[in-house]
């Protein structure tokens, strides 16, 4: 008897991998939904972010996804919207909505993010575009992950580096856009947050063209009372490419320009990070950039969980991407997580110049009780919205 139960074992297992095997593959569907402003004229003309940033790497990592989702049956595919307004991209997002997705990675702004929130409450969003601080403190939207670091990540990961090098006093020069000001804010939380002291900052008000007047005006301009580092809010780049080397006092530059905090960046190459590199150089012809990252690494955070779950049902991904059981790995040299309180992506930030890494923070001897990578960015006390 015992050899016919065993056969009947063994034809039961068989009779099962024959099924799984005859089964049809789980396509997963993925939404990308592109919109950045006209930043209109640049005073300085600096090199303009290319215009397929982010989708890019979204394709990226359908690509990535396909090569180890064969064995599983699982069928990645990237449908993409790139629009130049915002009701455009509403209508792209209802309309791909409609045709049955539910999985969308958006590079946007962040009222646009508020209004695709709001308008596919059934669906999961990947922030991929916008750093606003307020998304993950004040106006949480509970069906939208972030892999696209926030202002405040940014500005801890370079304040925690000018403290390591006693970089202790700053001046900081301020933009006109509501960007700049939103990232000096940013700057001014972590100067005050790890004991700096910002001596003097300025405004920055004119309005010529700085290729012509930067060596009359900067140094003029950045005359002040003594200081360690120059601290720069200008995300449009009207100026800020113009103070290095320009400045009253020789002081490295930090910021928007200089020495930059950034989630992603030509130069990390450690951890597997060259062979992402040349991948996506070989698909886009170009450099990656933090935007391509972020796409990138929001498709393969879905992939992810549709390898675990064997689903790809958009709230339990998010329930399992909110957990501890997510394996995600962005060659970064850590296991990466999103927090449970604003579905921020906890990441390591790359401090570079143009053409070299400089650190990586956070930085050794800044502890946190429970993740190191906490001390970047807004930790769980300091978020107002309850994120379900």
């Amino acid at each position: 008897m015992r050899w016919l139960v065993s056969y009947a074992l063994i034809y039961l297992l068989a009779a099962s991998t024959a099924q799984a095997s005859d089964a049809a593959p789980l396509q997963v569907r993925i939404g990308y939904l592109g919109y950045r402003p006209d930043p209109g004229p640049l005073l300085s003309n600096v090199i303009a972010e290319p215009n397929d940033a982010g989708l890019r790497g979204a394709e990226l990592a359908i690509i990535d996804s396909n090569s180890t989702g064969r064995f599983l049956k699982h069928d990645y595919r990237l449908e993409s919207a790139n629009v130049d307004n915002s009701q455009a991209l509403l209508e792209a997002a209802r309309a791909q909505h409609e045709q049955g997705l539910r999985l969308f990675v958006v590079n946007a702004p962040g009222e646009s993010l508020r209004q695709l929130s709001a308008a596919l409450p059934d669906s999961l969003l990947f922030n991929a575009g916008s750093p606003d601080d307020s998304l993950r403190t004040s106006g949480c939207l509970s069906n939208v992950l972030h892999t696209l670091p926030d202002r405040a990540t940014l500005a801890d990961a370079l304040i925690q580096f000018s403290v390591v090098r006693k970089w202790q006093r700053a001046l900081l020069i301020v933009g006109q856009a509501p960007e700049d000001q939103a990232y000096a804010a940013a700057l001014r939380r972590a100067v005050k947050r790890f004991g700096m002291k910002i001596v003097v900052e300025k405004p920055w008000q004119f309005d010529n063209d700085q290729r012509r007047s930067a060596q009359a005006d900067m140094p003029l301009f950045t005359q002040a009372a003594e200081y360690d580092v120059v601290l720069v809010a200008d995300e449009r780049g009207d100026f800020g490419e113009y103070v290095p080397y320009q400045t009253w006092l020789p002081r490295p530059v930090a910021g928007t320009q200089g020495l930059t905090p950034t989630g992603w960046h030509k130069t990390v190459e450690t951890y597997g990070a060259a062979q992402l590199q040349k991948r996506f150089e070989a698909l886009a012809g170009r450099w990656m950039n933090d935007r391509d990252f972020a796409a990138w690494i929001a498709v393969r955070s879905i992939a992810a969980a549709v390898s675990k779950l064997r689903q790809d049902e958009p709230f339990a991904i998010r329930q399992l991407a909110l957990g501890d059981e997510l394996p995600l790995d962005g060659f970064k040299g850590r296991k990466l997580s999103y927090r449970p309180w604003n579905g921020q992506l906890r990441q390591p930030i790359p401090l570079v110049q143009p053409r070299a890494l400089v650190s990586t923070s956070p930085q050794d001897g800044f502890l946190h009780p429970s993740n190191e990578m906490d001390s970047l960015g807004f930790d769980r006390p300091e978020v107002s919205c309850r994120y379900p």
